[in-house]
């Protein structure tokens, strides 16, 4: 499914409210719960292109001298 810029903003505003129904153009959709729409938005995403290099998620490292005391 090809989804638009429109349909994303209109999902992402909907979520960012705490609401469940979101209204773009003349069509409206109701989600289950707020989990559904952030999978929806994160697909969303990479069918549009708007997260190619970042997803988002945090990285730690760790250092180490390789010795324990």
């Amino acid at each position: 499914m090809a989804y638009t810029i429109e349909q994303y903003d209109a999902l992402q505003a909907a979520i960012a409210e705490g609401a469940l129904s979101v209204r773009y153009a003349d069509k409206s959709v109701t989600y289950r719960s707020l989990d559904e729409m952030m999978r929806i938005l994160k697909h969303m995403a990479t069918d549009l292109g708007l997260n190619a290099y970042n997803d988002g998620g945090r990285r730690y490292t760790s250092f180490s001298k390789g010795y324990y005391p």
